[in-house]
């Protein structure tokens, strides 16, 4: 099959989006299906096409909280010319907003089939672009957007059931298949690091050799609410040298959170790395010993998946949408609030190497079905519905 991927951002910039269209594009191709991804470049100068990726001419956005994202014309005869020749069966739109709208357009053009995949739950980023007066009305525009696009959609995919009650806002009635998100599996394998590695990552994250470290991995944006971490862990953990909490990534919230932590007491108590590549992403995690976060944002976390991949149990805030997305005291642990928090840390830190080593094998062991084939094949039983084509 000849499959066309449609993302407002990929390669080299890291974000949920881009991770789930490489580990979907290297899964169909390993597969033997055809890939091309479709999306915006602010440094190319013309469309061209480069190791299966169309990069077309964009403009970035200048405001800090979107650094990353950009977004190209709504239509170029150029690029519908390279899309022609690649000659897909079935279009998948990631992103709703340049390259959406083209996708929408090229799949009515060329007569083709449309997959729409809903990874935003848009309601919670509208602050980034407009004053907190105006979010009611941008939010019934973004609505009717979503309408729109969604019904041209012959499948509509999300990770999450948040997608579903999103969607139900906007209007539409047709159904969504949830489909989990997926990540390189073997790329956050323990057995690629050697204790001597992780041991120095350990002593550069300031992580004494008897402490218990909660990391977490992500945009510094206020939508992730770490500051709700920082308030958590100066409440419970100030005094407590065993315990350090690790924040890695980049964003508006970090030089904010920095001073937030400080101001708290607990600067001695955790750790801002900063943007980290993604490649050099995996012994970070294997030298802490659980993933946490406090946000309810998400459809469903690339950087948890990555974490338990990793060998680390995942921490969340509880979110009855997601609830299934971890098993509890399998692979990970829900709290409803910072006592419950608190408690299940505790109960982390109080564990003997060889229960923390039995978690670490049982906690990868459950999400070994989380790679770039099973993700191609959940998607390959969408792509043959609507365009016929047997696989």
């Amino acid at each position: 099959m000849r499959i066309a991927l449609f993302a407002e951002t990929y390669l080299p910039y890291i974000n949920g989006v881009v991770t789930h269209v490489k580990v979907l594009k290297d899964g169909l191709t390993a597969l033997g299906h055809q890939v091309m991804i479709v999306t915006t470049d602010p440094k190319a100068k013309k469309h061209y096409l480069k190791d299966g990726v169309l990069h077309c001419p964009a403009h970035s956005f200048k405001k800090k909280e979107l650094y990353g994202y950009s977004v190209s014309s709504l239509y170029s005869r150029v690029r519908m010319k390279y899309l022609k020749a690649f000659r897909p069966d079935v279009l998948h739109m990631h992103q709703e907003f340049s390259m959406g709208i083209f996708a929408a357009y090229a799949a009515k053009r060329l007569k083709k089939p449309l997959v729409y995949t809903l990874h935003t739950m848009y309601d919670e980023y509208i602050f980034y672009i407009a004053p907190d007066l105006f979010v009611p009305a941008m939010r019934s525009v973004s609505h009717g957007y979503a309408h729109i696009l969604a019904r041209q959609a012959d499948a509509i995919t999300s990770p999450s059931a948040k997608a579903k009650e999103f969607l139900e806002k906007c209007h539409v009635k047709k159904p969504v298949e949830i489909i989990p998100n997926s990540i390189d599996y073997e790329e956050f394998d323990p057995d690629r690091f050697s204790p001597e590695q992780i041991a120095g990552i350990r002593e550069k994250l300031a992580i004494p050799e008897e402490a218990t470290a909660g990391v977490f991995v992500g945009r510094l944006g206020r939508e992730k609410s770490v500051h709700l971490l920082l308030d958590y862990w100066a409440e419970y953990f100030k005094k407590d040298d065993a315990l350090r909490l690790v924040i890695i990534g980049d964003g508006p919230e970090q030089e904010p959170l920095k001073k937030q932590a400080n101001e708290l007491g607990i600067g001695d108590r955790v750790t801002f790395t900063g943007s980290i590549p993604h490649e050099q992403v995996p012994p970070y995690f294997m030298a802490c010993d659980f993933f946490i976060t406090a946000s309810i944002t998400e459809m469903m976390s690339i950087s948890m998946l990555e974490g338990m991949a990793s060998g680390l149990p995942a921490v969340l805030r509880f979110d009855p949408l997601n609830a299934g997305q971890v098993q509890e005291g399998v692979n990970g642990f829900t709290y409803r609030n910072p006592e419950q928090m608190a408690e299940i840390v505790r109960k982390l830190a109080g564990m003997s190497l060889e229960e923390k080593r039995e978690m670490r094998a049982q906690v990868r062991e459950s999400v070994k079905d989380k790679g770039a084939k099973d993700l191609a094949n959940y998607m390959l039983g969408v792509y043959s519905r609507v365009t016929g084509i047997p696989v």
